[in-house]
């Protein structure tokens, strides 16, 4: 089933975000070369592509995992949790229907 993971970033993330980006990217990239990743990406702080120093406040993820559990397992297991980028994660089951 796919699962939508809604991250919010705490305040300021930006330096903790790029210090361990390379690792959840490579996290990321795994789930895609397993044909498991609908989508991802950050949620800029302003209207921007790059927002440079204005940041992130948070990231999507939609993913298929063979249930919650294992969904919750792998959100809690990435760098940015560890680093204390994300203030809190939600996980929720979603269902897409386009495209």
């Amino acid at each position: 089933m796919l699962f939508a993971i809604v991250a919010t970033d705490v305040a300021n993330s930006l330096e903790k975000r790029l210090s361990v980006r390379p690792a959840h990217v490579e996290r990321l990239k795994a789930l895609q070369a397993e044909g498991r990743m609908v989508l991802c990406g950050p949620n800029p702080a302003i209207e921007s592509n790059d927002p440079g120093e204005a940041g992130f406040t948070g990231s999507l993820i939609v993913a298929e995992f063979e249930s919650q559990a294992a969904a919750e397992a792998w959100a809690k297991a990435d760098p940015f949790v560890d680093a204390g980028v994300y203030a809190s994660v939600v996980i929720k089951p979603f269902k897409q229907v386009l495209p």
